[in-house]
């Protein structure tokens, strides 16, 4: 009798977790974004999630909710630390920005709190200056660094995030010290001190600088990547105009899920997401913004956190 027990209520427990599965979601979805309203993290997920609520998507709408502060760690302390691990709580997670921090230490997350879902974008730094600054490109600016040490001021959207890293690539390359300032409220804040004149420039997200150049308020200088963007073609990498800085900082954007959630629902999540990312009206809305997508399912993401934690433990190392 006892036997029969236990083999219903493993049974019972077997349709049980596939109705919960199945049903998922039942309500709408909420996603964390750690930095303020109109920075490119911000602008990028409510365009890849506008779809969320269609059949061929969740079926539930997705909402977000900002958690500013310190560069991203408000947000992601939170995350790792009091999000419900139901499925029903995701957040944009930025690389290297989480990794990085969680390196250097002081926070309450690492790469092992959370579980990536799909990633939607790679947006490489750049470095813009106001359109009224003398600075017509990269060498202007090391030329003025050099002549006056930690003296050149310039925005960034926090501490160890990919503005960050750039900006102690480009000194490192150059062979300066400038004067970086985080500000608070993300990427947003930091091109608005560009363009008050608060600081004389910034390493800013390329989809930011985008916009800001399309309306006619910044100059870009220099993009730290690889190769140029398709986005801005008439713009040189930093390696073409004599600094040695790679891709290291390039902004890689996605979903993830607290640790914990239930495998089912990762895996749900993980099948659908990516198809969500790839709609055609989805992409159109994020290359009128200037902000350039980069497709990657899940075990994509969890080999590419893998490979940047080990490069940002070097290169971190060095700086």
């Amino acid at each position: 009798m006892k036997k029969l027990m236990t083999g219903a209520a493993i049974a019972l427990a077997m349709m049980t977790g596939g109705a919960i599965a199945g049903d998922y979601p039942e309500r709408p979805v909420l996603m964390m974004v750690s930095y303020g309203a109109g920075g490119a993290t911000d602008f990028q997920a409510r365009i890849v999630t506008m779809t969320a609520g269609n059949d061929d998507a969740l079926g539930m709408p997705i909402a977000i909710i900002n958690k500013p502060g310190a560069g991203g760690r408000v947000g992601w302390n939170w995350f790792a630390t009091q999000a419900e691990n139901d499925g029903y709580t995701l957040a944009a997670y930025n690389i290297p920005h989480f990794i990085a921090q969680s390196i250097k230490g002081g926070v309450s997350y690492s790469a092992d709190s959370f579980e990536p879902i799909a990633n939607w974008g790679a947006d490489p730094a750049v470095f813009v200056v106001a359109n009224d600054s003398p600075f017509q490109s990269m060498g202007d600016v090391v030329a003025y660094a050099k002549a006056n040490t930690g003296k050149l001021t310039f925005s960034g959207a926090g501490l160890f995030v990919g503005h960050h890293i750039a900006a102690l690539q480009i000194e490192k390359a150059a062979g300066v010290k400038m004067a970086y300032i985080p500000t608070k409220g993300g990427g947003a804040a930091a091109m608005k001190a560009v363009i008050a004149g608060d600081v004389m420039g910034g390493v800013n997200n390329l989809s930011d600088a985008f916009r800001a150049r399309e309306a006619g308020n910044v100059r870009i200088l220099g993009v730290a990547d690889l190769q140029r963007s398709d986005f801005l073609p008439d713009v040189p990498t930093m390696a073409e105009q004599g600094l040695d800085v790679d891709n290291s900082s390039v902004n890689f954007r996605g979903i993830m899920v607290p640790k914990g959630t239930p495998q089912e629902i990762i895996d749900q999540l993980a099948a659908t997401v990516p198809a969500m990312f790839a709609n055609s009206r989805v992409a159109k809305k994020m290359k009128a913004g200037g902000s350039p997508m980069h497709i990657m399912t899940r075990n994509e993401v969890l080999a590419m956190w893998a490979a940047r934690e080990e490069t940002l433990k070097k290169l971190l190392a060095g700086l």
